[in-house]
């Protein structure tokens, strides 16, 4: 029966990470039909707040979480404003940068990740973990295949990748370390209405002047769907029934499902330096969680 819910569990995460896959190629494609940006990434928080405004009003009359205070809920719009900033930096590296290259940038996110947990919790990385960001590092800089055609990246690409990358360090952090009291229904609702705040911020009028309906609804509606709703409903009952641990490793799957749907559909070509930098990345994601034990 454990084995069957482990499988279960596997089956949802792997799910939710190729949907995460697929972003980036949909995106692209969006942004080579002329939709732009903005109308893309705020119709993906329109879905996502409209289906977790309906999600968040279901089966909580024997919740044990608190209500969220108004103290909680401004804190996790704060923090949850960086949702909108990886959407964003993400979605606008990608216009300077292969989709292959831009999600291996956003994947940073794993080593700084550590880093992040070593500053705020004061406690120096285990040897596994330094061993496998550098690990991480080095793949990274195969798979971007800097090491032999630098000159072909644009600094602007790799450089909004790695903001993207930054805040969605921040995201995943604060998900799971603030605020642990509140119902995670609504915690999710408070932080995508962060994340919508400052996408609407940002963009501000350019929204209404770039906006068409039909557009709106082909390409916003599955990002919507594919990003703000099916990730995070399956990456948190499949992690529940794999661990943590398991999950992550699973997880990473989103790397190849992002390069190989770019290369197929946008036809971006893909060099074997590049595949083996992927290996080695996914090897270092192994390598780190399978020695969690040991933290």
């Amino acid at each position: 029966m454990q084995q069957n819910q482990q499988l279960k569990g596997a089956i949802l995460v792997f799910i939710g990470a190729m949907s995460y896959g697929i972003l980036a190629t949909m995106v692209k494609s969006a942004n080579l039909q002329d939709v732009p940006t903005s109308v893309l990434t705020f119709m993906q928080f329109v879905v996502g707040i409209t289906f977790l405004l309906i999600y968040s009003r279901i089966g909580n009359s024997k919740s044990t979480y608190e209500a969220p205070q108004k103290k909680s809920i401004a804190k996790l719009m704060i923090f949850g404003s960086t949702f909108g900033m990886t959407s964003l930096f993400y979605y606008m590296s990608i216009q300077y940068v292969p989709v292959s290259i831009g999600i291996i940038l956003l994947m940073q996110a794993i080593w700084m990740s550590i880093v992040l947990e070593a500053i705020v919790k004061r406690k120096k990385p285990t040897a596994i973990k330094i061993i496998g960001t550098l690990v991480i590092l080095f793949g990274t800089l195969l798979a971007t295949n800097v090491l032999f055609e630098p000159a072909s990246l644009d600094i602007r690409g790799i450089l909004l990748g790695l903001l993207a990358a930054t805040s969605f360090t921040i995201s995943m952090y604060t998900s799971g370390n603030i605020e642990t009291q509140v119902d995670p229904k609504k915690k999710s609702l408070h932080m995508i209405l962060g994340g919508f705040i400052f996408v609407c911020l940002y963009w501000n009028t350019t929204i209404l002047a770039d906006f068409q309906l039909r557009d709106a609804l082909i390409w916003g509606i599955p990002l919507g769907i594919f990003g703000t709703i099916i990730p995070p409903l399956l990456f948190s009952k499949g992690m529940a029934l794999t661990g943590s641990g398991i999950g992550a490793i699973i997880s990473a799957v989103e790397i190849p499902v992002s390069i190989l749907s770019a290369h197929i559909f946008l036809n971006e070509v893909i060099s074997g330096f590049q595949w083996l930098g992927v290996i080695v990345i996914l090897t270092a994601i192994v390598l780190v969680n399978s020695f969690k034990k040991v933290d």
